[in-house]
């Protein structure tokens, strides 16, 4: 009896063994940004007895020396509902390289981001160490109704702590539908048109201008732009920012 025993306890250790890593793997798993990263796969292990396969040559490639100009944002620049490619920066780069401006735009964007995510990233953006900044943040904070000062008061430290590194800044605004009420929507149109002033930066009011109400310009959401809209988009800013560039 014994002699059975035995066995069927290594067994069944051997099992709860195999099921704690197996529950370790979903839950690394579980835990990997759903955003796209940088950093590559590691490739699987090659299976036993396989003899090591040559190392593939090395592909040269150019470093990019170009100055950055990044558009640093919440999902209207993320380019939130399109597909890779269909953002607004996606486009603006191509404006500026059929206008031979040498620039790379870096697309910062992040959806659901409201100016408070805004100011806890700007040490990031500053890191890339760009040339210009398009700022675009509001619209998540003006539809969940936060107080107008504190979004200011956000807004206010992104465009100061840009500025003060000597970044070349474009700020773009957003605007509410009528139902937030009309006092509510004066003060949040007047932040954007407030720190341009404070700031003496250019200022799109409406980052949606001949894109929100446009047939096959916005998403079924009626809050994000379609690909088509962000081409708009793109030309919306890019006379902003072309003052800011050389050739």
């Amino acid at each position: 009896m014994r002699q059975i025993r035995f066995p069927l306890i290594l067994a069944v250790v051997t099992l709860a063994i195999l099921g704690c890593r197996a529950n370790r793997a979903s839950n690394q798993a579980s835990d990997v940004d759903s955003r796209a990263s940088s950093t590559a796969a590691s490739p699987s292990p090659a299976p036993p007895d396989t003899p090591p396969a040559d190392p593939a040559p090395a592909i040269p490639t150019a470093e990019d020396h170009r100055p950055l100009l990044v558009c640093f944002g919440d999902s209207l620049t993320a380019g939130f509902g399109t597909d890779p490619g269909q953002s607004y920066p996606d486009y603006l780069q191509a404006d500026l390289n059929s206008r031979g401006y040498k620039y790379r735009v870096v697309n910062e964007g992040i959806s659901g981001n409201t100016t408070k995510d805004g100011l806890e990233r700007v040490s990031s953006v500053l890191a890339l160490k760009p040339a210009v900044v398009v700022v675009e943040f509001g619209g998540n904070d003006g539809l969940r109704g936060l107080r107008i000062e504190d979004s200011r008061a956000n807004l206010d430290k992104i465009v100061a702590t840009l500025k003060s590194s000597g970044t070349r800044v474009v700020l773009a605004g957003i605007t509410l539908p009528p139902d937030y009420g009309p006092d509510y929507i004066q003060q949040f149109n007047a932040t954007y048109e407030l720190l341009a002033q404070k700031y003496k930066v250019p200022l799109l009011p409406f980052l949606l201008q001949d894109v929100f109400g446009v047939d096959g310009m916005m998403q079924r959401d009626r809050t994000h732009a379609t690909a088509e809209g962000n081409k708009v988009v793109a030309l919306n800013v890019l006379p902003l920012v072309l003052p800011l560039l050389k050739k």
